[in-house]
């Protein structure tokens, strides 16, 4: 079983390099369906032509991760999944990387993987059989699947640094959460948080590039899956001089409601704030990247001297931001400036914060992040704290 998986993954990574991504556009993914058969669990999609992906598999928890060219996914995502698997989730990963990922609720290796031709009133085919397997094999499987892929090239937008800023404009880079395989919360009105950032991030863009003051660059203007690490790497490479990420939250009490700025620290100031530190850390893990590969090149800058004054400016920012969001009647906690271990947000040398806009899970708060109204109040708080922000910048000669 395991030669079998090596050389399922082998022969989808050279079926992907040579002449997969060409043809991306014309995949189309119409159906999506379970079957159990015995301790074989059955996944098949239903494709617009005969696909060859490479799989892989991720332990603690356990995934079945399945990568195919860039597609077009028309398929509904309200399918009953059966037997190991619990759930799935979809989205492009990479430019020219559409990935679906099966989280499985036991351990359960490859069987096989095949396509089927167009018969019987179904179109061409993508079956894969699952088997159920002790956690052993499981784990064997896993490290198999990962001598059998090649070695990933980092995950990046582009490795070139853009421009400096012109005409002496600042840079801000705005960065909507999630992404992808990876959608976030899904609230109770039926939009994923991915969605809903996204086109908050852009209400935002607009009224700063309005001003004539800013330059304006996003880590993502459609719906696609970055790194947690990549994320401000990005920021990095576009010379950022601030760095705003927009994510929206949840929690089981629906009558929570609100927004809240998180700032960077070692320590959460509280236990909600621990609590969406390790929701919102685990982005890379729902999207299914494997971690073996992610260096942590900036794991101790909190140690590091030279990034109190980074830190210092992201909490001065915090704090106008929630003073402005208040101001334009943006329903704000309580207690609403915070501080957590956020990957995102450590860049060691740009000014970073999370704006956790409100709470999918509380009807009235997800209506307004979803309506033009919220993502104007929104944006009009940002931009004034963005021009506070840099007028005493400015004061301070920097």
């Amino acid at each position: 079983m395991l030669r079998c998986l090596k050389q399922i993954v082998v022969w989808g990574a050279l079926s992907l390099s040579v002449a997969g991504f060409a043809q991306a556009k014309d995949i189309d993914i119409s159906g999506v369906r379970f079957g159990v058969n015995g301790k074989v669990t059955r996944f098949v999609l239903d494709m617009s032509r005969k696909t060859t992906p490479q799989i892989f598999l991720l332990a603690d928890p356990y995934r079945v991760v399945i990568d195919l060219p860039e597609a077009n996914w028309h398929a509904s995502d309200d399918v009953k999944t059966s037997g190991a698997v619990a759930g799935f989730r979809h989205g492009l990963f990479t430019p020219g990387t559409y990935r679906i990922v099966l989280d499985l609720d036991k351990p359960a290796t490859v069987q096989s993987i095949f396509n089927l031709p167009s018969k019987g009133g179904y179109g061409p085919r993508l079956v894969l059989d699952l088997q159920a397997s002790s956690r052993g094999d499981f784990l064997k499987a896993v490290a198999e699947s990962k001598k059998a892929r090649p070695i990933p090239a980092p995950t990046v937008v582009d490795a070139t640094p853009m421009p400096r800023r012109k005409g002496g404009k600042r840079i801000i880079v705005l960065d909507p959460g999630h992404g992808g395989p990876d959608p976030g919360n899904l609230g109770v009105i039926g939009v994923y948080e991915k969605t809903i950032v996204l086109n908050i991030a852009k209400e935002i863009r607009r009224e700063l590039e309005k001003t004539g003051r800013y330059e304006v660059r996003m880590t993502r203007d459609r719906d696609i899956f970055w790194p947690v690490r990549e994320r401000f790497r990005i920021a990095r490479r576009m010379h950022a001089d601030l760095f705003i990420s927009v994510h929206a939250d949840s929690i089981s009490d629906h009558r929570t409601k609100g927004g809240s700025v998180y700032n960077l620290s070692e320590v959460a100031s509280d236990k909600e704030a621990a609590r969406l530190a390790a929701r919102e850390n685990k982005s890379d893990v729902i999207a299914g990247v494997n971690l073996d590969v992610v260096d942590d090149d900036v794991s101790n800058i909190l140690i590091d001297l030279a990034q109190r004054e980074t830190m210092n400016f992201s909490a001065q920012f915090g704090e106008l931001l929630v003073r402005e969001l208040r101001s334009e009647d943006v329903p704000m906690l309580p207690r609403s400036h915070r501080y957590a271990n956020l990957g995102v947000l450590k860049a060691p040398d740009i000014p970073s914060v999370l704006m956790e806009v409100g709470y999918l899970t509380n009807r009235s708060n997800a209506k307004f992040l979803n309506s033009s109204k919220g993502r104007k109040r929104i944006a009009k708080a940002t931009v004034i704290a963005v021009d506070k922000f840099f007028d005493h910048m400015v004061a301070l000669g920097r």
